[in-house]
């Protein structure tokens, strides 16, 4: 089993950075099937071979998540597109 855990601050306001993080899950929804739900400040998700969270902080965003043997070895390249996905969605929330 290996696991992704990225951690990147925010300058947002905390209920931006709520509605940034449940974009975040939805689109994760539609694209990986993921079923999710709000528990305290984090999104949960799962699905079969896939589990892990995003916490809200007020200075930063937590994602962590756990693969299963068979994606496994895909973390790098899941890990990239986590990264790329999330930079993406933070630019179209960054003030103009």
């Amino acid at each position: 089993m290996a696991t992704i855990r990225i951690d990147r601050p925010h300058h947002l306001s905390h209920s931006d950075a709520k509605a940034l993080v449940e974009r975040v899950a939805r689109d994760f929804e539609k694209r990986f099937d993921l079923a999710w739900h709000w528990e305290g400040e984090d999104v949960r998700f799962r699905r079969p071979g896939v589990s892990g969270f995003m916490h809200v902080g007020e200075t930063n965003l937590v994602v962590e998540v756990q693969l299963g043997l068979l994606l496994s070895p895909l973390k790098p390249a899941i890990e990239r597109q986590m990264n790329a996905h999330l930079d993406a969605l933070g630019d179209r929330s960054s003030p103009a």
